[in-house]
This record gives C-alpha cells, sequence and structure tokens, in this order.
C-alpha cells in the first residue's frame, strides 16, 4: 500500500461476532488493494473486538470507543479521521465481492461528475438480487419514492463531503444514508453499477428491522427533502401532508388531503426548471395522491353522508380513480350510516 490509500474503508460495528470475521475478509481480499480499513466498535459487548484483532494486516486500523454514542456517530468520526480520496461504506455484517473495489474505481476516476457509485446487490442464503437505477436522472427521480442506493455498496467522493461541510445527520438515523443521498443528488452525479457486487445480510438484529417506524419516518422526511429541491413556497401543512401520506399508521384528514393535492400542483408547476423528467414525476406524485385519496374515502371504519360532498369537494380539485361502482358503494355505506 502507498503512503496514501487511495480508498478508506468504513465499518462501524456492535455485536457482529457471528459474521465480522467473513465481513473483513472479503475487504482484504480485493483486486483493488491500496485502502485502509477504519472499523470503530460501539462498545460491543460479544466477541466482535476479539475477532477483528486477529487480523494482522497493516491497512486495518480499529477504533473502540470509549462509550456506545451510536452507529452514525461512528460514521461521521470516520469521516473526520479518513485518508482516503473515496470512502467505500461496508457494514460488519454483510460481504463485498472481491471485485467491488475495482469495479467502483474505474466508475468514479472516468467520470469525476459522479460523486457516489453503488451497485445492485443480491441477499445473502437466497437468489434475490435488489435492483437499483443505474444513471443520475432516474436516481433522482427513484429518491422520491425511496433510498435507491445500498448503503453499504456505496463509495462516496470525499472531496465533495470535505468542501460542502457535508456528515450523515443523527436526526435521520437509522434512515441517515437516504438524507444523504439527497443532499448529495444537488451536489452531482449519483451512479448505480448494474452488477451484483455487494451481498447484503439479513437478520431479526439489524437497525433496519429494529427500529422499522422510526426509519420510515425518517425517509419520509427525505422523500419530502428531495422533492423540495424544486424550490417552491408551501405551508407546514402541505409539508406534513406529504410526509404523513407514507404513514402505515395514520391517515390523511379531509384538509391534510387538500393540503397534499394542493402542493403536489405547486411542485409540478415548479418543475419547469427541468430538476426532474416531467411525464415521470407527473405519474409517481399521481401514484402517492391516489392511495392517500383511495385510503380517505375506500378504506375508512366509519361512513356518514358528509363524505359524499367531500369526495365531490376532492373531485373538483383532481381527477380521481372512482368508478360508478366506488361511488355507490360510497352512497350504501352512508346510508347504513343513517340507519344505525
Amino acid at each position: 500500500m502507498s503512503h496514501q490509500p487511495i480508498i478508506t474503508v468504513l465499518i462501524p460495528t456492535y455485536n457482529c461476532e457471528q459474521y465480522i470475521q467473513e465481513a473483513v475478509q472479503s475487504i482484504l481480499d480485493q483486486t483493488y488493494t491500496n485502502f485502509e480499513c477504519i472499523i470503530i466498535d460501539d462498545c460491543s459487548i460479544d466477541c466482535t473486538v476479539d475477532i477483528i484483532k486477529t487480523f494482522n494486516d497493516p491497512r486495518i486500523n480499529l477504533i473502540v470507543k470509549p462509550k456506545n454514542s451510536g452507529y452514525t456517530n461512528s460514521l461521521n468520526y470516520g469521516i473526520t479521521i479518513a485518508k482516503g480520496k473515496y470512502i467505500a461504506r461496508m457494514d460488519g455484517d454483510d460481504i463485498s465481492l472481491p471485485n467491488r473495489f475495482e469495479k467502483q474505481i474505474e466508475v468514479l476516476e472516468q467520470d469525476k461528475d459522479i460523486i457516489v457509485c453503488g451497485s445492485i446487490f443480491r441477499i445473502i442464503d437466497s437468489e434475490t438480487i435488489i435492483t437499483a437505477p443505474e444513471k443520475h436522472e432516474d436516481i433522482k427521480l427513484a429518491l422520491l419514492k425511496d433510498s435507491c442506493i445500498g448503503h453499504p455498496t456505496a463509495m462516496i467522493r470525499k472531496s465533495v463531503l470535505d468542501k460542502h461541510q457535508i456528515f450523515y445527520d443523527t436526526n435521520f438515523e437509522p434512515a441517515e444514508d437516504y438524507d444523504l443521498w439527497v443532499k448529495l443528488s444537488k451536489l452531482g452525479k449519483l451512479h448505480n453499477l448494474q452488477e451484483v457486487l455487494f451481498l447484503y445480510r439479513v437478520h431479526d438484529n439489524q437497525v433496519s428491522i429494529t427500529k422499522k417506524e422510526i426509519q420510515r419516518k425518517s425517509a419520509s422526511l427525505s422523500r419530502f427533502n428531495m422533492l423540495s429541491q424544486l424550490d417552491f413556497d408551501y405551508s407546514e401543512l402541505e409539508k406534513q401532508a406529504y410526509i404523513k401520506q407514507f404513514s402505515f399508521t395514520e391517515r390523511l384528514n379531509l384538509e391534510e388531503l387538500k393540503a397534499l393535492i394542493n402542493l403536489n400542483n405547486k411542485a409540478l408547476k415548479a418543475n419547469n426548471s427541468g430538476l426532474f423528467d416531467s411525464k415521470k414525476l407527473i405519474t409517481i406524485l399521481q401514484i402517492f395522491q391516489t392511495e392517500a385519496i383511495n385510503q380517505y374515502f375506500k378504506a375508512n371504519k366509519k361512513y356518514s353522508p358528509k363524505i359524499i360532498n367531500q369526495l365531490k369537494e376532492i373531485s373538483r380539485l383532481t381527477t380521481t380513480n372512482f368508478s360508478v361502482s366506488d361511488k355507490m358503494k360510497l352512497y350504501i355505506k352512508s346510508l347504513i350510516f343513517l340507519k344505525n
């Protein structure tokens, strides 16, 4: 390894003794070898640290934190001490295939406008491959729906983080990566290699499973932040309605539904700047909006006659997909309410 590593591999760990041996070995087995591997352990109480210490490789820099302060804190500290031109993310329970770094370096070196390079990946012990859009324009649109760069597959151009003083936001944990991609999408191109270069492990102890509801709320805010890059004025009610439409536990009320429709119309007008493909943006917003409308009118537990007028009110604001049959069902449910 030269004195200055080209890549800093950043691995935060916590209680992953079952998988850490294989994870670290997959990094040491990379065909591209000019890297440092910073492993930051967040006070594991199992044998994770002992296993890491069995590796005898000068590229490994193990840091054991004096107290548990969280995954995102570990990532941010790693960014501050990273020496590499690129930061390659990796988790302590996953596997990088041998040519991962080689392939990603090639993309980043050839196109200086690309600031993040991820890849599609396969679930361990499964034939399931998680696909993702390849090009920047498609990734921007996809970020309106979900995080579409697998966090541990990513390689990030560190100079962009340094120049703009960008770190992971702890307020978005455990969806801190989604927030990061939204921020970086304004500063350069995002890219996903259409080749499986990474194996992702799914197990019950993952943060994405244990903190699923918190993650969902953070992701919803990132979706809004991506849309608001269109730079239009919106009210707090409109913002909250947009975020709330993705909730698994809450539904929009009538005023929020009207606010959502109004916000979507503002966004479509603001897209005259050409930030998103116009037709695709219309499709995405319409899908979300139609689902919210259907939840309010078709999936309520209680109905009353006023819901008929409410549907007419919404229909004046936007096109709905209500058939004659759907409207008849609403009338019947309203009649049942009167009889009861």
